[in-house]
């Protein structure tokens, strides 16, 4: 399955430890690749729930999976038939 890239941005779906899922997080497509394949994406989107965590004054949700979100599909819309 082909996964969402828009160039400058890879799009990922996070599940917490909770149960919650998070959709379409962005990532900077740069950072990822290598090495270290997409962990970058994992360390980049904790820093951001931890700014999220600091501002609403909850706690942190652990990352359970992380995976890049999935191209949609393209939906075909019929066109006016003639009579």
């Amino acid at each position: 399955m082909a996964s969402r890239n828009t160039g400058a941005f890879t799009f990922f779906d996070v599940v917490y430890e909770d149960g919650t899922r998070r959709s379409n997080r962005k990532v900077p497509s740069d950072i990822l690749g290598g090495l270290d394949g997409d962990e970058p994406a994992r360390t980049l989107i904790e820093g951001q729930d931890e700014e999220i965590a600091k501002a609403s004054g909850k706690p942190r949700p652990v990352i359970a999976e992380l995976s890049r979100s999935p191209v949609a599909k393209p939906v075909k819309v019929p066109f006016g038939k003639k009579k």
